[in-house]
């Protein structure tokens, strides 16, 4: 097999660690959606998230990302050019919405990314940090 659904890919696997953390996560279904996962924390207090995922080791696209939202995450996957290799796992990154703009680049053109090497410095404290969503 040559080709892979990078996004879907990287939402399967956010909905399967929140699950292994006993969490209460649904994918929401849509074509143009801002929210890929709903978590229910407790009766009345969910979150939602935006995953992105990245087969290589640049930038995540994210010009539809409306920023700022109480409860909404960005789940950033990258699955390090090893997307084929399911022993290798994906260096994932959790921002609060809030956060999200203070990683993002204004690239020349109106683009908006997110370039791994910042997360890897300037968003070393969302490594991982799967907790916020529970």
């Amino acid at each position: 097999m040559t080709t892979y659904n990078t996004n879907l890919a990287a939402e399967f696997y956010v909905l399967s660690v929140l699950h292994r953390f006993g969490a209460d996560a649904n994918l929401t279904l849509g074509n143009k959606k801002s929210v890929d996962i709903v978590a229910v924390r407790s009766a009345g207090d969910a979150v939602t998230v935006d995953v992105k995922g990245l087969a290589g080791k640049t930038s995540w696209p994210v010009d539809n990302f409306r920023a700022g939202r109480k409860g909404h995450f960005l789940v950033l996957v990258c699955f390090l050019d090893r997307i084929g290799d399911p022993t290798v796992l994906p260096e994932v990154y959790v921002v609060p919405s809030s956060k999200v703009e203070a990683v993002t680049y204004h690239a020349p053109g109106g683009r908006k990314v997110i370039p791994l090497s910042r997360m890897r410095h300037a968003g070393i404290r969302f490594r991982n940090a799967w907790q916020q969503l529970l």
